[in-house]
């Protein structure tokens, strides 16, 4: 008899029908030689301080720090304190049940760091020592799973990822108890909750929001002189920024009693930008909450949703290149897109024709590759989950299209001594952004005559522009999950910024979870798109500040 776990119902349903276990038992289901059972999440996790013999919120008791680490099942809120959960306590004695009169067992909780913890935890826990096998996939389209349970894994192939999770659960362990627990009883009232990957983030956001309330704007000023040619109009920008007024009038002033403008050079080019990457969870995070205002834990909650629905790749991705053997598979998938109705024109344009590989690369593929459709189409999708299938299946497309290439022209015209500017571009054949038909942020679309060095032009008018510097702006979510990304960026210890260079704070699965964590603490407030610190927040961060647990 196999044993088979999956990390909850209804992907071990799955597997199960393809296994052909379909009689339904408690909590398991059975039949041909397979015994499917499931876990809830994280079902077993590392005991309070309490299953020590250790009283929390006392300063005698810090730094609380066990000998050995013990495992204990998910607990709950009770009147006092936390009990287990029943469910939890159920559902273990099943899969003890099953592991118990299986030969191995059949991993197939998440193929990746998390979903390795669930199980090992879970094995360690029941003190089960039957030998087991990985299933490691990225999807979980029927053929996905045939393919993986043909080609299972040795479960020790993946010791030192399991080993990477328990660290970081003990971390987590280790300075969110004693951190949140020194913190209350300085405070000597109410919880105050500090973290290993939650505090650099409330410092992020803590620090951004007094760096924008404190910013003192400074003015400045610029001319905008207008000219044509041809009977085409257009205007440009002083190359100089005033520091007075009076220096801007004087120019001005100067400029007026002129009547033409020379065009003192022009420079033409031809510009190609590459179509963008794939998306990894985060790049998609960052998307979704620019383009349609979503929380990253949303996102995250649709992907996963699409993932389970079979329709997209694995989502807590940190990869955003997929490997050649993939790559072969894309023109099925592309040939699919045709029958989609917002992709399907764009989708049949492209075929027969050679694929853009820039996010083909095997060295940059992690666990898992990047964010990809899979061969099914969607069905009925909800308003929200349509919106978040269209982002990924139109960033497949836009990967691996054609470059956009454009005529851009620069254009530096003098006028009584002073030097001004002007930029404007010609699409010449818009490749990848012709699949949603956007316009580059800050694109220069300016539409100028032609001209040429010495021209002499009429001046149509000079006017003098009042201008200030700007703060950095408050942090977004899309923001946030950018400098979570590069976070260590700014250390100046130069051993530990090599360090973060290319791992950040958090990663793709968990960052969501931490912004969640500051909310519901009370710690930050969305304001309109913008995250903002509470009282609370600021408070806790004005005690950490200069504590190696903020620093980032």
């Amino acid at each position: 008899m196999i044993a088979v776990i999956g990390e909850k119902p209804s992907v071990a349903r799955d597997i199960a029908r393809i296994l052909g276990a379909n009689e339904k038992q408690d909590g398991y289901l059975s039949g041909n030689g397979y015994l499917v059972t499931w876990a809830f999440g994280h079902l077993v996790g590392l005991a309070m301080p309490e299953a020590y013999g250790i009283q929390s919120f006392r300063r005698e008791s810090l730094p609380i720090i066990p000998e050995s680490f013990q495992l204990t099942p998910r607990q709950v809120k009770a009147e006092k304190g936390y009990k287990a959960d029943p469910g939890a306590l159920k559902q273990l004695k099943v899969i003890k049940e099953v592991f118990a009169q299986s030969d191995k067992i059949i991993v197939a909780t998440d193929a990746g760091r998390e979903g390795e913890l669930i199980f090992r935890y879970i094995y360690q826990y029941i003190g089960c020592n039957k030998p087991f096998v990985r299933l490691w996939i990225s999807s979980l389209t029927d053929k996905a799973i045939r393919e993986g349970l043909q080609n299972l894994k040795d479960g020790s192939l993946y010791d030192n990822l399991f080993l990477s999770a328990q660290a970081r659960s003990e971390a987590d362990y280790l300075i969110g108890i004693n951190g949140t627990q020194a913190l209350s009883v300085a405070a000597g009232q109410g919880i105050f909750s500090l973290g290993r990957v939650q505090s650099p983030t409330l410092a992020m956001i803590c620090t951004r929001f007094l760096e924008n309330k404190n910013f003192v704007p400074q003015k400045y000023w610029q001319l905008k002189l207008q000219a044509a040619k041809d009977n085409v109009a257009f205007a440009a920008l002083s190359a100089d920024k005033y520091d007075t007024q009076q220096a801007a009038i004087d120019t001005l002033q100067r400029i007026k009693e002129a009547e033409t403008v020379r065009v003192k050079s022009v420079e033409r080019k031809e510009v190609s930008h590459e179509p963008p990457l794939l998306y990894d969870l985060t790049s998609l995070q960052k998307e979704a909450n620019t383009k349609l205002n979503f929380s990253a834990d949303k996102t995250l909650s649709i992907a996963q949703k699409l993932y389970e629905g079979k329709l997209i790749s694995y989502p807590r991705t940190g990869s955003r290149y997929i490997s050649q053997d993939v790559f072969e598979e894309i023109p099925e998938r592309l040939v699919n897109l045709e029958q989609y109705t917002r992709f399907g024109g764009y989708a049949a344009g492209m075929k027969g024709k050679s694929l853009n590989s820039r996010s083909v690369n095997d060295s940059k593929v992690t666990d898992h590759h990047a964010l990809i459709v899979t061969e099914n189409l969607p069905g009925k999708l909800e308003t929200d989950e349509q919106a978040v299938y269209e982002l990924i299946a139109g960033r497949m497309l836009e990967a691996f299209s054609e470059k956009c290439v454009k005529d851009v022209t620069s254009v530096t015209l003098e006028c009584a001594g002073s030097l001004f500017t002007v930029k404007g571009s010609i699409i010449k054949s818009a490749g990848w952004r012709a699949v949603f038909g956007e316009k580059e942020d800050g694109e220069d679309n300016a539409t100028l005559p032609a001209m040429q060095d010495g021209d002499s032009l009429p001046l149509s008018g000079i006017e003098l522009l009042e201008k200030q510097t700007k703060p950095k702006p408050l942090h977004t979510e899309s923001s946030l999950l950018s400098s979570m990304e590069t976070a260590g960026k700014e250390l100046e210890n130069a051993d530990l910024k090599a360090s973060m260079k290319d791992t950040g704070i958090g990663t793709p699965a968990t960052r969501a979870a931490i912004i969640e964590t500051l909310f519901s603490r009370q710690y930050i407030v969305r304001e309109k798109k913008n995250l903002v610190p509470t009282e609370k927040g600021l408070a806790v961060y004005n005690i950490i500040r200069d504590k190696k647990i903020a620093d980032v």
